[in-house]
């Protein structure tokens, strides 16, 4: 009778197949990742095609160390392991132990690892970047003699700025010899003394662009004491040289644009300038022209000559003032002396004298008024009208007798 297996055991003598054969337990695969898939364990699950045909594969986690990128779908990838079958399923699957990208994928990875390193070494940094110049008047141009990035260049800075002198260095941007001659023309840049160097070529494969990726060209373009835009490739294309210069553009026609100042908009700006500033002059011409009317107007009032003539009119009114007052304290005082010689008249003995009446004074001056003041013998002076006489008293008659008589 034939022998009857159970599924267990028909899975288990395939698998016992796969392990002693040499080639499977160490082999590479190619082709294209596809339902790739990153599980919470950490386990990848992925599958392999191509044209005729796709297999399963598994890395686990723990050899997740031979995987120096993350794989998304499309990449062209060669894995290193074992072919396998997994007999709960009954399905063999290529375990991987080491997966890298395989040609262009190849070259990106280490596009990768060098951009990793010089952003480690901070040669993207930010801070390192200088100022392209907005008014430039020589150009120096790294690129291809021939193509239609140089042609881009010339004709849109020329057209922007014909002023502009434009140096170019026929570099080599695509092969061996390639990533050397852009160092050089950019070092030849710096000794021509330009104010902006473009370095750049026209689109392509990243096999194409590759010289713009190495790392010379960015040491160069990151010691570059003059300033340096890239354009590599079209908008889409970056490259290690993007990154480290100090502007990117996305195109060599952009950066034609970014480099050359539009000498049309420079003169408008120029003539809006001038419009402005003569406005400006003018508004504060008439600010200060009345600010001087305004000080003239003070300093002549406040004028040493001005103040002397002030004092001298203050000096004329107090002079009149005074004299007013003078006059009317003159004229005051005189009315007065009237008014006094009017009552001295009145007790003046001279003014008794021209009435005919006389007065008696003794020989020592003093008036008499009485008898009593003489005696009989004394000698006095008799005061009249014009004159004096002097006469002796020989008799004394009081007044009562004089009256009897």
């Amino acid at each position: 009778m034939q022998n009857v297996y159970t599924v267990a055991q028909v899975n288990s003598y395939i698998k016992n197949m796969f392990m002693q054969d040499y080639m499977l337990q160490s082999i590479m695969v190619k082709g294209e990742v596809s339902n790739c898939k990153y599980h919470s364990s950490g386990h990848i699950y992925f599958t392999l095609k191509d044209a005729k045909g796709t297999i399963a594969c598994v890395m686990f986690a723990s050899d997740r160390s031979g995987l120096s990128f993350k794989m998304a779908e499309g990449h062209q990838v060669v894995v290193s392991g074992s072919v396998n079958v997994y007999e709960r399923d009954g399905k063999y699957q290529l375990y991987a132990r080491a997966i890298q990208l395989d040609g262009a994928g190849a070259l990106y990875e280490r596009y990768e690892r060098l951009k990793s390193e010089l952003e480690e070494r901070g040669m993207f940094a930010a801070q390192y970047k200088q100022p392209i110049p907005k008014y430039i008047r020589r150009l120096g141009v790294v690129t291809a003699a021939t193509g239609a990035a140089v042609r881009d260049i010339i004709n849109i800075a020329g057209r922007r700025n014909p002023y502009v002198q434009i140096i170019l260095y026929p570099a080599i941007v695509q092969g061996e010899a390639a990533p050397a001659s852009i160092v050089n023309g950019i070092h030849a840049m710096e000794r021509q003394q330009v104010d902006t160097i473009i370095v750049g070529r026209g689109g392509g494969s990243i096999e194409d662009l590759w010289a713009f990726n190495e790392e010379i060209v960015a040491q160069a373009i990151f010691d570059c004491p003059v300033p340096v835009i890239s354009a590599v490739g079209h908008e889409t294309d970056t490259t290690i040289a993007d990154f480290v210069a100090d502007l990117r553009a996305p195109t060599p026609s952009a950066a034609a644009e970014l480099a050359v100042y539009d000498i049309d908009q420079l003169q408008d700006k120029l003539s809006e300038y001038a419009y402005t500033m003569q406005h400006l002059c003018r508004r504060i011409i008439r600010y200060y022209r009345q600010a001087t009317e305004q000080y003239s107007v003070r300093m002549r009032y406040l004028s040493p000559l001005n103040t002397i003539r002030n004092k001298r009119l203050q000096v004329l009114s107090l002079e009149e003032r005074l004299q007013n007052l003078m006059e009317k304290q003159l004229q005051d005082s005189r009315y007065r002396m009237a008014i006094y010689v009017e009552q001295m008249k009145g007790l003046s003995p001279l003014d008794k004298l021209n009435q005919g009446y006389a007065y008696v004074a003794d020989d020592y001056g003093k008036t008499l008024t009485s008898i009593g003041q003489v005696s009989i013998g004394d000698a006095v002076t008799v005061y009249v009208k014009d004159g004096r006489l002097r006469a002796e008293v020989i008799d004394r008659l009081h007044q009562e007798r004089l009256i009897e008589g």
